[in-house]
């Protein structure tokens, strides 16, 4: 039984859906100026943590949320919230915290009138099926198809942001870890 052409078939069906411009939306609420905190939970946070690493290559000052270094969030900064359904329910109460600290809100999810992306200034609608069973359907399990396509997502932005900020490759590599 073959399901690569399946999965592969079910990604692009959800990237072809992907709106860029919501892409561009959010970039102006990442800066280098501006401290980036992102959350995620599960799976979802496996693609926020790979984010912020995205983010450290390129030259941001970024934190995840949850570690032992991560300091406290404060006005101005901005929160990038990664939840497939949007109602996850730690990440939602964090992101109500955020913003009534005055912190901007990035959403990516795969609900649009989810809770999540009604906090945010900015959501990017990664419309991937989740284990709720909101976006489109998918022979993977749980949430696999919007942690895919999440994480193409993200570094799709990760790519847009180093472009306008003029970073090249080997600008990226001089942050990559060179002990090891």
């Amino acid at each position: 039984m073959k399901v690569i052409p399946d999965i592969m078939a079910e990604i692009n069906q959800v990237m072809a859906l992907v709106d860029e411009s919501q892409l561009d939306a959010a970039m102006p609420y990442l800066t280098k100026d501006k401290r980036i905190f992102v959350i995620g939970a599960g799976r979802s946070g496996f693609q926020a943590k790979g984010f912020a690493m995205r983010l450290m290559h390129i030259g941001y000052t970024d934190y995840v949320m949850g570690e032992t270094i991560t300091p406290s969030i404060q006005k101005g900064d901005t929160w990038v919230a990664v939840s497939g359904s949007g109602t996850t329910k730690s990440i939602v109460a964090d992101t109500e915290a955020a913003k009534k600290l005055g912190l901007n809100i990035v959403a990516f999810t795969s609900a649009v009138d989810s809770p999540l992306a009604k906090l945010a200034d900015a959501v990017v609608i990664v419309p991937g099926a989740t284990k709720t069973g909101a976006g489109v359907k998918s022979i993977q399990l749980l949430s696999t198809l919007f942690d895919q396509t999440v994480h193409i997502t993200l570094d799709a932005l990760t790519l847009k942001l180093a472009k306008r900020d003029d970073t090249s490759n080997a600008d990226a590599l001089h942050e990559h870890v060179n002990v090891e």
